[in-house]
Order: C-alpha cells, then structure tokens, then sequence
C-alpha cells in the first residue's frame, strides 16, 4: 500500500474492539453473573452480541433516533438475551439487565491495545490526519475514549461519535461529514474497523478505502470486499507504514 506514503491521509480508527479488548468487559460481566468458566466459547458470545447489537440499534433506527434513548436499555438487555439463547443458555430479562449492568461498569476500566497507540504516533508523525469514528451516545462513548487516554492523543475536532453528529455508521452521511470537517476526501480517506456491517460495508459504501480489522478471526456477513484485512496490529501496520 505504498500510496498511502506518498501524500497525507485522512486516517480514521474505530474504537469497540479496533483499540482496545472490548470482549474483556463482557468476559467479566458473564463471569461475575453466570458464574461462567475458562471453556466458555466467549469469543463466539461476543460476536454474535455484537452482531445483535448493531442489528437492534440500526432496527430501532439508531442512536440519534427519536425515542433512542428510551429503547436502548431495552434493546442492550434484548441483545445479552439473543446472544447468549444461541448457545443453549436461557436467562431471565433480570439477569440479563444484571449482566448488561455489569458489562458498562467494565467498560471504563479499559487499556488500549499497546500497538494501537504506537501505530497512531507514527501515522501522526509521517503528516496524516488521524482520528476516531464510533458509533453511541456521546458522553457515553466520550467517557471510553478518556478512559483510554485517545483525547490525549488525537485531536478533539478529529474525534467524532454518532451520538454527536446525528448519523450512525454504517451511513455513509456520517463518513461524508468526517471529510468535510477535516478536509480530507473520500478517495484519500481510510477507515479501520472491526465490525462487518458498520465499518466495512460503511467505508465502502461512502468510497473510502476499508481495511477490516478481523482479531477475531469471523467470517464475512456479505459480499462486500474490503480493501485489505488485518488480523494483528502488526498487520496493520505493515499496511499503513509500509514504503
């Protein structure tokens, strides 16, 4: 990808699961509920609670729809009940809001994935714009994002978040609006995500180049192509840095 060397970028992270472990939060929250051991499939949990979870939000019409903030609870226990019925396991809509609760507690005890950081100072240093795109209520995404000391680090008007802007990945309005606001364009613009629907087939369908951020190793929901796919941070930077 030597093109990338040759000008400045508009370079722009997802923050779930894309700079920091968010399965860790979730592990413990079905831990300290469920009382669940190490040979629970938790990684095969996440990506379908994951999956729930942008199936319901985008239902419901997302974070900046009216009523959103009144369903979310609602849609956030749904999605720990759905997810984890497909693995044989029944739980009440109690223990469901108890998981949920535990689950958001989690995720402000966060770290960034070490390399994450490292890539982001060296895509700085070499002059491309570098920021975050997430989808969630501002404040609360914002609070992640301190967590993980990121507003340290990037730039306060190259963070946008849904909740803030008023359109949710994967609307290409929303990718569209981070162009304008930073000045970079579609064709010079990428975008690293972990997330199928929101971040690939978001950056794709908005003309930027999608690089899928696939840890985890899940298997494609469409038939989409990202431009490439990165199952390490060292993959990743061997496609972002690489002369």
């Amino acid at each position: 990808m030597t093109e990338i060397q040759k000008c400045p970028k508009g370079i722009f992270f997802d923050v779930d699961d894309t700079l920091y472990d968010h399965l860790q939060p979730l592990r413990q929250a079905l831990q300290s509920v469920l009382a669940t051991g190490e040979s629970f499939p938790y990684e095969a949990v996440y990506h379908r609670f994951r999956y729930y979870s942008d199936i319901l939000s985008a239902g419901h019409g997302g974070v900046n729809a009216a009523g959103a903030e009144e369903d979310l609870q609602e849609m956030r226990v749904k999605r720990v009940m759905l997810a984890l019925a497909e693995f044989g396991i029944d739980v009440t809509e109690e223990d469901a809001a108890r998981i949920q609760q535990r689950y958001l507690e989690g995720q402000f005890q966060i770290s960034p994935f070490p390399e994450a950081v490292e890539l982001i100072h060296k895509l700085q240093s070499a002059g491309h714009v570098v920021g975050l795109i997430t989808n969630g209520p501002a404040q609360h995404q914002m609070a992640k994002i301190k967590a993980l000391s990121l507003d340290q680090w990037i730039r306060p008007d190259y963070i946008f978040i849904s909740g803030a802007v008023g359109y949710d990945k994967p609307d290409p309005r929303l990718f569209a609006h981070v162009n304008e606001m930073t000045g970079t364009e579609a064709p010079g613009s990428i975008y690293i995500g972990d997330s199928w629907r929101n971040d690939v087939v978001g950056a794709l369908e908005a003309g930027w180049t999608a690089i899928w951020f696939n840890h985890r190793t899940v298997q494609p929901e469409s038939d989409h192509r990202p431009h490439y796919t990165a199952g390490s941070y060292r993959e990743l930077a061997g496609v972002l840095l690489s002369s």
